[in-house]
């Protein structure tokens, strides 16, 4: 496993983050609880030390799973990452977004209970919400959480720039969380952004939401409610074909490698001097272990080159 400063958090991390949105289980098919514990385990054995959640994934059934599968570990050398921003209902039906002051205090204390822990390393802000919460009550709250020790870094997700400059002005930005991948790169500026103020970055959606595992080769009939077709445009027509174009020249390196094509997805993302961390999301030990032994070999910088050719074809199409 390979390891990364997260910024100025001091942070020692693993370039691949747990990721758990799909063992959340809504919108992702079935899942099984136990698969999940014994595949965040798996990455903890590979050398991973980061798991990244949120209650919004599965209400707080993520949450939970993870507190589980921590249960009797060293806490000391593992960091957590979840976020405040998604709140719902006593019958789990009515979700709305929430990052007042108010609402962030209450969320933290039903996260540390989930995941049966009384610090959070990384706090963030899991997007803006839709009722104009000024950045400075927003901002307030998670600097006093910090200074509470109930969270030890702070950071946010899918933030523009634009919202992460007029938030600096009321409290600090440590880490940030954007979207990227190898089909997926419209979130560079945010990228540059935080580098340029030496905040931490770790990605999301690494592998597409699996596409670019290379197990996804024709064009899926999942239920229309799935989260792949909500929150992704590649699993459809026209973006679809573009997908298995770079997937061939992904099989060409994987094969030159004898490695799944997942790994050069993997490769990609967390050789990116922009990238700290990259969250995988696993679903079972299978896919654990396969993803984390990316980290035993490296893409060349004329792979790298083949590679960002194949995908800025897939981009201008």
């Amino acid at each position: 496993m390979r390891y990364k400063q997260l910024g100025k958090t001091g942070m020692n991390v693993s370039v691949a983050t747990v990721g758990t949105w799909a063992i959340g289980g809504q919108g992702w098919g079935e899942v099984d609880r136990q698969d999940s514990i014994r595949a965040i385990r798996a990455m903890l054995d590979e050398g991973v030390n980061f798991i990244d959640t949120a209650p919004v994934y599965g209400m707080g059934y993520s949450e939970e799973v993870v507190g589980d599968a921590i249960a009797g570990l060293d806490r000391s050398k593992l960091y957590l990452a979840t976020k405040a921003g998604f709140v719902w209902d006593e019958n789990k039906e009515n979700l709305e977004r929430d990052v007042s002051g108010k609402s962030i205090r209450e969320q933290i204390e039903d996260s540390l209970r989930r995941l049966k822990t009384d610090y959070i390393d990384l706090y963030l802000v899991h997007k803006p919400d839709f009722k104009g919460t000024p950045d400075e009550d927003t901002m307030s709250a998670m600097m006093e959480l910090k200074a509470s020790g109930k969270v030890r870094h702070v950071g946010v997700s899918n933030y523009s720039v634009e919202k992460m400059e007029s938030s600096l002005r009321y409290g600090e930005i440590e880490v940030v969380q954007p979207p990227y991948s190898m089909v997926d790169r419209s979130e560079q500026a945010v990228l540059e952004f935080a580098k340029a103020h030496d905040m931490g970055v770790m990605s999301y959606g690494s592998l597409g939401a699996g596409m670019l595992t290379g197990s996804i080769r024709e064009l899926p009939n999942w239920d229309p409610r799935d989260t792949r077709y909500t929150f992704y445009h590649f699993f459809k027509e026209p973006k679809f074909s573009r997908c298995q174009e770079l997937l061939k020249v992904m099989d060409g390196i994987a094969a030159a490698h004898d490695r799944p094509v997942a790994q050069v997805a993997v490769n990609w993302s967390t050789q990116n001097p922009l990238v700290d961390t990259a969250l995988m999301g696993v679903r079972n030990p299978r896919e654990a272990k396969e993803n984390c032994a990316a980290t035993e070999w490296e893409l060349s910088a004329d792979e790298i080159a083949v590679l960002n050719a194949a995908i800025a074809k897939y981009e201008a199409e």
